[in-house]
């Protein structure tokens, strides 16, 4: 990792059913190699709310805590990935944030949600309009720079190969649990080297 390149904050979203205590492993390995980390409790976690209402949640949260003109990193994990994309994509993010990494996020959804009627799991349904109007301009993410990490291993992302897109960096680890990805050596190296990279931001406005 190139020392000369600054590290930014970095806020950390996590997924359906979890809060930000998930994220203790992946903590305690960015702050030794140099990194400030942030994390909220999305509420409510298990799918009752709006994604749209749970990415309001992420922009109050980075305008109380990051001042004005100070970027940041966003990592989202699952589903945080898809409510990351939405305060990015719809709610000015893309102003503030550099660098974007998701961890086994169901960008073009996932089969298991079906298994629930809650409307936030619903929108991660292959095929639901919200995620359909996301990767409609998808492109957008190219303004900054946006890596997927996930596993082929994985059980609650399906296909695992939901987690693919056409835009950014495709890092593939071979992680066996999805829960796992947010501490897994593999993963937490993936993440490391992605916050490192530097900024090559592209001015789509």
């Amino acid at each position: 990792m190139n020392p000369s390149i600054p590290k930014h904050p970095v806020l950390l979203l996590h997924g359906i059913w979890d809060t930000g205590t998930i994220f203790r492993p992946m903590t305690r390995y960015l702050n030794s190699l140099g990194w400030e980390t942030h994390d909220l409790n999305l509420t409510p976690n298990n799918g009752d709310a709006c994604l749209t209402s749970l990415a309001q949640q992420v922009a109050d949260y980075a305008d109380r805590t990051f001042a004005p003109g100070t970027p940041f990193d966003l990592l989202g994990f699952s589903m945080g990935g898809i409510i990351g994309r939405y305060y990015l994509q719809r709610l000015g993010g893309l102003d503030r944030v550099q660098r974007f990494l998701t961890l086994s996020s169901p960008h073009n959804g996932t089969w298991v949600a079906y298994g629930s009627l809650r409307l936030g799991c619903m929108q991660m349904r292959p095929n639901h309009p919200f995620l359909h109007d996301l990767n409609r301009d998808i492109k957008t993410l190219d303004q900054l720079n946006f890596t997927s990490i996930w596993t082929p291993l994985d059980a609650m992302i399906v296909p695992a190969s939901s987690s693919q897109v056409p835009v950014g960096q495709d890092v593939k680890v071979w992680v066996p649990l999805h829960r796992d990805m947010v501490s897994h050596p593999q993963s937490l190296k993936a993440v490391a080297t992605a916050l490192a990279e530097p900024v090559t931001v592209k001015s789509l406005r």
